[in-house]
Parts: structure tokens; C-alpha cells; sequence
């Protein structure tokens, strides 16, 4: 281990308990980011794989039926579950008009359906990016009390031995600068992850709102016939 490892390892074991408890809620914060960073970086690559898997196949193939087994087959595509969704609701349109029964405006409950499941699936896609909001607005100050306690635990020091020489101040400044980075180190890659994957969120319900729209020209003429 290199040697400045092995002198922040010993700062951390010899700091007062109030900032030990700080590096330790800043290290659960850590571990919990990052494991949210993982778990979202595949959800991410999974869904958009699957996205482009389905609407390849949706505008090669005019059988909405077979694009339908498709979607079923790309559990992770949120443009198949949209589609799914959609599909499922022209069909009950279709089973009632068949028995009799009247619709208003069918494409308003297609496009119901449509903004519904593209709603649940932004919902779906963005849980726990609010922890990594919170983890990088919050551990830079929670770190930032470690280190004002470290700074107290100098003075104090120096109160007791009466002298304000270096081997008296160097503890307490130490643990509070290891407080300081620990919260920075908690806090930047939370930040980045999470404008990351806004982005990549704005993205997709571009991407949802414009197949919709692009399904609903079908969907006109699917259901116009039937509709009067």
C-alpha cells in the first residue's frame, strides 16, 4: 500500500468519534451512489439496445400484431412497453366496436393510453436519481461539518497544551481535510451521474413523445374505418 494511503488510513482510525460518524455516513452515501450509478448505467444501455431492436423492426414489418410478439420478446425496450400499451388499448377499442358498443373519440384513448405509459416509463427510468440529486447537495456540507469539528478538536488542543505548534494543530487539521475530500468524493460523482443520466432521460421521452406521434398516424387510419 502506498505510503500516503497508509497515513490516511491512520488519520481515519486516530479522528475524534463525531468525525469518524461523518466518514462513515459519507462512505454509506458513497457506496449507495455508486450502486445506483451501476444499476442505472445498465438499465440505460439495456433500453436503448431494445429500443433500437423494436422500431427497427416496427418500420420494417406492417403487421402490428408481429411488432406486438416483438415488443413482448424486449421486456427492457421502454418504446416497446409504450407500444405494448398501445396496442392492447386499440384492441379493446376494436373488441367493443365489434360488440356494439360506441366510442366518442378513439384516438383520444389511444393518445390517453400513449402520454400515460410514456409518463410511467420516464417515472420508471428515473427512480433513484433523486438520491444522487440529494448525495451531491448534501455531503459537501455534511463533510464540511467534519471538517469545522476537526478544526474544533485543533483548538481545543491548543487550549489544553497552551501552544500552537504544529505537532499540537496537525491531527485536527488532518481530519478535517479528510472529512473535506471524503464529502467532495461523495459528492462530484453523484453530480456528474445524475446530469448524465437527466440527459439521457430527456432523451428518451423525446424519443417516446415522437413514436407516439408517429403511431398515432397509423392508429388514424387503423381505427377510422371502424370508428363512424
Amino acid at each position: 500500500m502506498h505510503v500516503a494511503d497508509t497515513e490516511v488510513l491512520g488519520l481515519i482510525a486516530n479522528a475524534g468519534l463525531m468525525v469518524r460518524l461523518v466518514l462513515m455516513v459519507l462512505l454509506v452515501f458513497s457506496m449507495a451512489c455508486w450502486a445506483i450509478i451501476i444499476t442505472k448505467t445498465i438499465q440505460f444501455r439495456r433500453a436503448r439496445r431494445e429500443d433500437e431492436a423494436f422500431v427497427e423492426y416496427f418500420w420494417k414489418t406492417a403487421d402490428l400484431s408481429k411488432a406486438f410478439a416483438k415488443a413482448k420478446k424486449l421486456p427492457n425496450s421502454p418504446v416497446g412497453r409504450t407500444f405494448r400499451a398501445a396496442y392492447l388499448e386499440l384492441s379493446r377499442i376494436r373488441q367493443k366496436t365489434d360488440e356494439g358498443a360506441s366510442f366518442g373519440s378513439p384516438q383520444s384513448a389511444v393518445e390517453r393510453c400513449l402520454r400515460r405509459s410514456g409518463d410511467n416509463e420516464v417515472d420508471h427510468m428515473s427512480q433513484w436519481l433523486s438520491f444522487l440529486a440529494t448525495t451531491g447537495n448534501t455531503t459537501p456540507f455534511i463533510g464540511l461539518f467534519g471538517t469545522v469539528w476537526g478544526i474544533m478538536n485543533a483548538f481545543h488542543g491548543i487550549g489544553l497544551r497552551g501552544s500552537a505548534n504544529l505537532a499540537v494543530v496537525a491531527p485536527g487539521i488532518s481530519e478535517a481535510l479528510v472529512a473535506t475530500a471524503a464529502g467532495l468524493a461523495a459528492a462530484i460523482p453523484a453530480v456528474i451521474a445524475y446530469n448524465h443520466f437527466m440527459t439521457r432521460l430527456k432523451s428518451l421521452d423525446s424519443q417516446l413523445k415522437g413514436f407516439s406521434l408517429e403511431f398515432m398516424s397509423i392508429v388514424e387510419r387503423e381505427i377510422l374505418p371502424f370508428a363512424r
